[in-house]
């Protein structure tokens, strides 16, 4: 079985359709957080979407601050706030549909826990979920593991200067730790540098 990962309103479509096309796939509902220029959802959207047949998630969702200068033209953190109201239209919509979140954090880990916690993760009513291709601290794990949310881990693991995530991966319960592709990215070693796929999970 696949999850097949929704990264704009404008490609869901094409997501939807390939899950629904096959009976080993299944689809998500987000606008990715490195996403701009495209259509902003409302929660009313993602909910809409979220209730129709195979969609078993919301997200991909997140904040990514990485690259501040170089990928996002030398803007600051207070000039991604677009990004922490997505974060939280989409958690919102989570809680509503009770359907987990694929979330996405790279270079934002403290921004992302705190919009988790001021949303209500971690309480009554929460949407629960998965930090996806996790490379965060122990201590981003652990709060992660205390708010309720499964860890992640990509092919990133099996690189050699890799250790700490490898030591992330050895203090996450076994029943909380998930494995992934992320294809077509981050083929894990023996395969790096090439495009990713399903099949090499068994190296994860």
């Amino acid at each position: 079985r696949a999850l097949c990962i929704s990264c704009t309103m404008e490609e869901f479509p094409e997501v939807h359709a390939l899950a629904t096309s096959h009976d080993n796939l299944w689809c998500t509902v987000g606008v990715h957080p490195d996403t701009e220029h495209m259509t902003e959802p409302s929660v009313q959207d993602l909910v809409e979407r979220a209730q129709l047949p195979r969609v078993v998630g919301i997200g991909e969702t997140g904040l990514d601050y990485y690259g501040m200068d170089e990928r996002k033209g030398g803007r600051t953190i207070a000039d991604m706030e677009w990004q922490r109201e997505r974060f939280r239209v989409h958690i919102r919509a989570a809680q509503q549909v009770r359907k987990p979140l694929i979330i996405h954090t790279r270079a934002a880990s403290e921004d992302t826990l705190r919009i988790l916690r001021e949303e209500g993760e971690g309480g009554a009513g929460a949407a629960g979920g998965v930090f996806h291709c996790f490379t965060e601290s122990m201590d981003v794990a652990k709060a992660a593991l205390e708010l309720g949310f499964y860890i992640s881990l990509s092919g990133i693991v099996t690189v050699k200067n890799a250790q700490a995530l490898r030591d992330v991966a050895a203090y996450v319960p076994i029943d909380r730790l998930l494995i992934e592709t992320d294809s077509p990215y981050l083929a894990p070693v023996p395969f790096r540098g090439k495009q990713n796929t399903p099949a090499y999970v068994p190296y994860v």
